[in-house]
């Protein structure tokens, strides 16, 4: 939907929660090289009668120059970095404490609502908008309502790495239809769903979460806000970004097989991808959003001050960019935190819009746009009101 009517909706603050432990290309490689030294070896009288190929070694280098990633955090290290288990150790939690998941959203909402000098009061819903849910039911926004004292309603919704801005779309709607305040969180924990095995992806995820506060623009001034002047949404089948794990899985198995296959690296279980296709087919659907979505508006190209991207490769967002203004966007223009985040799905476009908006003045216009596994890709065009 584009209507120039939603500048009657802003944005008034968002908030970052970054877990506490951090990895790098040389930490990763190095755990990544030494399985691979063991696989090789536990597996060498299939590689030397040549059923099998032997596995290849990573650099840091390598996976800088394929992704622009340098880093990435983590709600847990040291199980990542074991070769004997490669997926990051998480404690069971009972039914009574509070899902992880949920909890870092918490961190991330409560970081925005002191940003916006607002309580749980001032909110009416909660929109939990993420690549991966914890469970299904009950809904992990619920339970992030019940967390922050929240007197309202709260739901879930997953549209990939374009969560958050279709989440955006969604809120406008309801802030149209009477609600005074809608609170977004966009919770991470991508290196649960990473098969730190995999040569060509083990290095593309980190965890972290995100909240972004929408209210009507007729409420009480805030310090900060920004005007949505229209949302756009696109969405297209494709299996070039896939993740199976679900709750069908079980029944899935045959006679005998265990029910626990989430934790094998060699199942559709965990994501997966077809990079070229995905780098090929995305970047001109993308593009193509964000020039229609700005024509549609009434806004040139080079009015756009700033373009916060989807942050899950250096080089896509290059040619985004570059086809959207017709000459290459420096990093004020389009700004890159993937280099020390890595990709975090939902969360990217908002960790960029968080951090890089601080020389805005009133007027100044920018677009928000996050693209991911559909393929889906959200435009969000903004503008500094306050």
């Amino acid at each position: 939907m584009t209507d120039n009517a939603y500048a009657d909706v802003r944005i008034v603050a968002t908030g970052l929660y970054t877990p506490p432990y951090a990895i790098s290309n040389e930490d990763l490689v190095e755990s990544y090289n030494q399985y691979v030294d063991e696989y090789n070896a536990a597996h060498a009288a299939e590689i030397d009668g040549g059923e099998i190929e032997p596995l290849q070694k990573s650099s840091a280098e390598f996976i800088e120059k394929a992704s622009g990633i340098k880093s990435r955090f983590a709600v847990e290290r040291d199980g990542i970095l074991d070769t004997s288990r490669m997926a990051p150790h998480i404690e069971p939690r009972t039914n009574e404490q509070l899902a992880l998941l949920a909890e870092i959203a918490v961190h991330a909402a409560r970081d925005a609502l002191r940003a916006a000098d607002l309580t749980a009061d001032d909110i009416d819903g909660v929109i939990c908008a993420a690549s991966n849910m914890q469970r299904a039911y009950p809904a992990v926004a619920v339970e992030i309502q019940d967390a922050l004292g929240v007197d309202g309603y709260a739901f879930d919704m997953n549209v990939a790495c374009a969560s958050a801005t279709f989440a955006i779309e969604n809120a406008v709607g309801l802030i149209r239809a009477g609600a005074r305040r809608i609170l977004i969180v966009n919770p991470e924990i991508c290196t649960a769903h990473l098969n730190f095995r995999d040569r060509d992806s083990h290095f593309i995820f980190g965890d972290v979460a995100t909240a972004i506060i929408l209210e009507r623009a007729d409420a009480a001034p805030n310090a900060e806000s920004w005007d949505i002047l229209g949302t756009q949404l696109k969405t297209k089948f494709s299996n070039n970004i896939r993740n199976n794990f679900g709750f069908l899985n079980h029944c899935e198995r045959g006679t005998g097989d265990a029910p626990d296959t989430q934790n094998d690296p060699h199942t559709d279980k965990l994501f997966r991808q077809e990079g070229r296709k995905v780098f090929k087919e995305v970047v001109p659907m993308v593009s193509t959003l964000i020039e229609e979505h700005l024509s549609a508006v009434s806004v040139a190209p080079d009015d756009v001050k700033r373009f916060w991207l989807h942050q899950a490769n250096l080089s896509m967002n290059e040619f985004i960019a570059r086809k959207v203004l017709g000459r290459e966007a420096n990093r004020t223009e389009a700004p890159v935190i993937l280099d020390e985040y890595a990709n975090t799905s939902s969360a990217g476009s908002i960790i960029a819009f968080h951090k890089h908006r601080a020389d805005f003045t009133v007027g100044d216009i920018g677009v928000i746009c996050a693209f991911g596994a559909g393929y889906s890709a959200g435009s969000v065009i903004v503008r500094k009101a306050a």
